[in-house]
């Protein structure tokens, strides 16, 4: 009697298969197992084979890295083809002081700062005090008796040092730094040819074993069990191969990760020596912060390796692709966010031989001059040659919305109560992955759906949809400007060329028609905004041409009356199937709106469909602070007015409001 191929992972299935092969043995025909003592065997029989099938898959699972789910295997499947994951990220923040050494009896010449801890946070920040270092030691030249550190990049953690000494006749010497929680950029690593010698010699960190050779003072690290990372030296053949008694000494940042980020004061805890090795304890004046911590993260997660490995992998670690950029990007600035990539072939007019590179950063919402040019020079070392990377700007698309939502008060938990929920909702909605980020969409049925939901009291609601960029001018330049949306304006067009050809507009007087007129276009709104010349607040908007495509871009401004009052024509034009706006060589002088002290002009539009997309270089994102919920009692469902006599009315079209507040 052959056997039976047990493919269930049932318990109750597996015994069932079990009886049925034996039931199959004539010594078993007429058996009764689950009178038996027989019964008690085959539950053992049956859990055994239940375990060791689930053993069985749960190790097959682990074998592939789109199926494993502990992170020692994950990783060491990543590792395999060469990624090694990102470590927990300390929290940077740049700070200045000086130290003033003219009463001091002894004149230095320089002082240093001694690597290690430097400052902590002023005052208890998230109920814990933090403290920040250096990797090394920063000298600086004392000048007309004050010693200036400026710009001094500190990170959070504690400083941490950890010793081995190379023995050869081990024959798998590991170097595992114990410490959990390293950041690993702060890592510093040098080599003594033994413990008691003056020599110290430091090696770089690579990725890659490119331009090295067996002279090259370089080690690799990989992560390992516990979030631990462990030392690679060279072989001999890329890179120096250590020999017997080298003393290694690593020094690192231990760090807390993102909970540091947001601090902003602190007071000074290092160590100055001047030349003489003589400590310095007084001069030191009070630290100034030039940015805030920032920048601090988790390790990367599991899910992050899993999706990240191949991408990487798939590169060659060579830039050629925007999809390739797009994997080794985060790899190489470990702050990105989100990155987004296009070719210059992809514009309009195309640019050939260029590729654009778009980042988002965790902390703030543009990259500073300093690091992009770190960028350039580091994928240098990966694209190729004939294509030019650029990094632009980000640039955001704000949604706005404007909510009527309608509410039986019957079962309404309160109008204020009500209220936080639908807001509560809309919040996490717009904190979600389906909307901040490139390429993404704002769906405006699941919108809806997201007040509908929020609950049993809600009835409808009626959602006008805005899109909104932000113009940051060059204050008392003459300058053209050019704001993109990605997506088509809806055009609002009754002008009186609709009637030219029909019957009626032969008995439309003067006065009629000028009335008319006054709904054609005013479909951008903008914030005010002074220019050269003009000494009212001014704001811009639109007058359509006939086929409703393109338009132009009018000043205008509000008199006594708030009734607009247009001041000059033809300062731009619009493109609404493409959703351009271009605004000539115009010198603004100054703006009602500062973000972060910088001055803004908004200008938004209602879209031509409610579904808005991220295109290209575009962010999408959400603006709680700009969208607006109403509550509307519903008299229908609640009972107090079937005849709908009392019902409220909302608009399914934007407010008619021409300018932004």
């Amino acid at each position: 009697m052959s056997l039976v191929n047990l493919t269930e992972l049932d318990f109750d299935q597996i015994k069932t298969s079990i009886k049925e092969y034996l039931r199959a043995n004539s010594s078993f025909t007429d058996y009764d197992f689950e009178g038996s003592n027989l019964s008690i065997i085959l539950d053992i029989l049956a859990y055994n084979t239940y375990i060791s099938s689930y053993n069985a898959t749960m190790v097959s699972n682990e074998v592939f890295i789109d199926s494993a789910t502990l992170r020692e295997n994950v990783v060491s499947l990543a590792r395999n083809i060469g990624f090694v994951p990102k470590s927990r990220t300390a929290s940077r923040a740049i700070i200045s002081f000086f130290v003033d050494t003219n009463n001091f009896t002894n004149k230095p010449i320089s002082l240093t700062l001694k690597r290690g801890t430097v400052a902590v946070s002023k005052e208890s920040f998230g109920n814990q005090n933090y403290s920040f270092m250096i990797p090394e030691d920063i000298t600086v030249p004392v000048v007309d008796g004050f010693a200036y550190f400026n710009n001094i990049v500190i990170y959070e953690g504690s400083f941490a040092t950890t010793n081995f000494t190379v023995n050869t006749r081990l024959d798998r010497q590991r170097f595992i730094l114990d410490n959990p929680n390293i950041d690993t950029s702060t890592l510093y690593v040098s080599v003594r040819p033994a413990k008691e010698s003056s020599i110290v010699t430091k090696y770089n960190l690579v990725d890659s074993i490119l331009n090295t050779d067996n002279q090259s003072k370089i080690f690799f690290i990989q992560e390992v069990s516990d979030q631990r990372y462990e030392l690679l030296f060279g072989d001999g053949v890329f890179g120096k191969k250590l020999e017997n008694r080298n003393y290694i000494e690593a020094s690192f940042c231990v760090t807390n990760g993102q909970e540091a980020n947001g601090v902003r004061l602190f007071d000074f805890s290092g160590r100055i020596y001047d030349n003489n090795d003589r400590i310095i304890a007084s001069g030191i004046s009070v630290i100034t912060t030039s940015s805030g911590s920032e920048g601090g993260q988790e390790i990367q997660s599991t899910n992050s390796i899993r999706t990240f490995a191949p991408k990487v992998y798939s590169t060659q670690y060579r830039a050629v692709t925007a999809s390739d950029y797009e994997a080794l990007i985060p790899t190489i600035y470990t702050e990105a966010e989100y990155v987004k990539v296009f070719g210059g072939e992809d514009l309009t007019p195309p640019k050939f031989g260029k590729v654009y590179i778009v980042i988002k950063p965790y902390n703030g919402q543009f990259l500073s001059n300093a690091t992009k040019e770190n960028l350039y020079k580091t994928l240098k070392k990966y694209s190729v040659s004939g294509v030019k990377p650029e990094i632009v700007d980000l640039k955001y698309v704000y949604v706005e919305t404007n909510s009527k939502v309608y509410y039986n008060s019957n079962k309404s938990p309160g109008l204020e109560s009500l209220k936080s929920i639908i807001t509560s909702n809309i919040n996490r909605y717009s904190d979600s992955r389906e909307i901040n980020q490139y390429g993404s969409k704002f769906k405006y049925s699941k919108f809806l759906k997201v007040i509908d939901d929020s609950s049993d009291a809600i009835t409808s609601n009626i959602t006008t949809v805005e899109i909104r960029r932000d113009l940051r001018p060059v204050i008392n330049s003459l300058a053209e400007y050019e704001i993109c949306y990605g997506n088509a304006f809806y055009v609002r067009i009754t002008q009186e060329t609709k009637f030219q050809e029909s019957s009626m507009s032969s008995n439309l007087t003067m006065m009629e028609r000028q009335d008319m007129q006054k709904c054609d276009g005013w479909n951008i709104r903008s914030s005010g905004f002074n220019v050269e010349n003009i000494l009212e607040t001014v704001y811009i908007s639109d007058y359509p041409e006939k086929d409703g495509k393109k338009g132009e871009i009018f000043l205008f401004k509000l008199d006594s009356d708030n009734q607009p009052a247009i001041l000059k024509r033809q300062v731009g034009t619009v493109d609404y199937s493409k959703g351009e706006i271009l605004l000539k060589p115009i010198k603004i002088t100054g703006t009602q709106k500062n973000v972060g002290g910088e001055p803004i002009i908004e200008i938004s539009t209602p879209p031509l469909s409610n579904d808005v997309i991220g295109l290209q270089d575009l962010f999408l994102q959400y603006d709680n602070s700009k969208s607006v919920v109403d509550m509307v009692p519903d008299v229908i469902s609640s009972g107090y007015d079937t005849s709908a006599l009392s019902h409220s009315v909302s608009s399914s079209y934007s407010s008619g409001q021409l300018v932004r507040k």
